[in-house]
């Protein structure tokens, strides 16, 4: 996506800027000459994920931008007032606000603490309500307002929440703040859309989650930095109301070749797709939705041959490139335990538990374990719908996927 310098001397306040998405954003947006607000807690260098607020606006004056780094807890009513009050004071008012801070946490309801249900609500929702409620006054000002979250279009479908409820509640709240705030700002010209990626978005916090081959599954935060940019670009009395995808924001742009947005740009078909696609649902329930036969569905040994193909295609090849040890907690049919040590040796496969601790536990009915072991069901459709549970390292789990494939004539 090229710049057009339609952004330049534009006020663009963003929360969570210092890192990630929001600073891919305040990075294109600096490129145009914009002055940019970067509005995050970071003050100082976490031990494990790069970057503060003012790492990340030394940045964004190199790359031709203005920037005015503050200490913002979006939580915190004082702090927000106040760096809407600086930014004001030193660019003259507010043109953009990005809703970009967020947290995350994956996890069922008896898995979640109230605290950090508590903080994902507080940080999402409420975050993006007072900040939003802060700025208004002064876009209402500007010739061209947005409002942009990142958050992910509307859908009540149960697959969307029967897995991580409370973060789901905490990132629809950002877009219940677009379909209310759409309508209510329109008189004002004040366009509010949200965005939200087509696949995982590559981050150093999402590194640190899932591990470094999580880059191999995911697209560089400069997509949606591209897509938000091109949704700043147009008139705020047009385009409001939206909840956009990174991918085709692009492709109405003219851009139909992604490759270079991948990470790793070998695996650009392999991408796991983000949670909330609407789209997704029919790839999810319907395309990978295996077809079992009456041969499959009576399960007679079809788990044990599974293994027995792997332990056949075993190498001290395949262990040095996969290092991780998986345990299989297989129900239905044919409950049992099973591992395979892709981590010692030359490998093993074997029913019962792995004699080292295992890096992740697969969790699924022996049906769909078939299924995806033959080619039928993709890991990350099967992950997606709740069909696979994973425990442990992600990134590791992943890389079973090479294996699947290579069984796929063999099953």
């Amino acid at each position: 996506m090229i710049n057009t310098g339609k952004l330049a001397g534009r006020t663009i306040f963003i929360t969570g800027a210092s890192r990630g998405i929001g600073k891919s954003i305040a990075l294109k947006a600096a490129k145009d000459g914009a002055n940019i607000i970067i509005a995050a807690k970071t003050a100082e260098q976490h031990p494990k994920l790069p970057g503060t607020i003012y790492t990340a606006a030394s940045e964004i004056e190199a790359a031709g931008g203005k920037a005015l780094p503050c200490i913002v807890d979006v939580r915190d009513e004082t702090q927000v007032i106040n760096a809407v009050k600086s930014a004001v004071d030193k660019f003259g008012g507010i043109d953009i606000l990005v809703n970009n801070a967020s947290a995350i946490s994956l996890t069922g309801t008896l898995a979640t603490e109230m605290k950090r249900y508590d903080l994902m609500n507080n940080i999402n929702t409420r975050g993006t309500f007072l900040v939003s409620k802060v700025c208004i006054p002064y876009l209402m000002k500007s010739t061209n307002p947005h409002i942009v979250n990142i958050s992910p279009p509307l859908s009540m479908k149960p697959i969307w929440f029967k897995n991580n409820v409370a973060y789901t509640i905490a990132k629809y709240g950002m877009s219940m703040c677009v379909l209310g705030m759409a309508d209510e700002l329109k008189p004002n010209g004040i366009a509010v859309n949200a965005v939200w990626p087509k696949t995982a978005i590559h981050t150093a916090a999402i590194e640190m989650l899932s591990g470094p081959e999580s880059s191999n599954f995911s697209r560089k935060p400069e997509i949606m930095a591209d897509a938000v940019y091109a949704l700043l670009c147009k008139d705020s009395k047009i385009v409001t109301g939206q909840f956009l995808i990174d991918e085709d924001i692009l492709k109405g742009e003219g851009i139909t070749d992604f490759t270079n947005y991948a990470c790793n740009p070998e695996n650009k078909d392999n991408l796991m797709v983000d949670f909330f696609i609407e789209d997704n649902i029919s790839v999810i329930q319907n395309k990978f939705n295996p077809q079992i036969s009456d041969e499959t569905r009576s399960g007679t040994g079809k788990v044990e041959g599974i293994f027995s193909a792997i332990n056949a295609n075993l190498s001290t090849e395949l262990v040095s490139k996969t290092g991780a040890i998986f345990k299989f907690n297989v129900k239905g049919d044919e409950a049992g335990v099973w591992f395979i040590d892709l981590k010692n040796g030359k490998g093993a496969t074997g029913k019962g538990e792995p004699s080292q601790p295992a890096d992740a536990t697969l969790t699924m009915d022996s049906q769909n374990f078939f299924a995806m072991f033959s080619g039928k069901l993709k890991p990350t459709a099967a992950f997606m719908s709740g069909k696979l549970k994973i425990s442990g390292n992600l990134q590791k789990a992943m890389k079973l996927e090479k294996l699947m494939s290579s069984l796929k004539s063999k099953l």
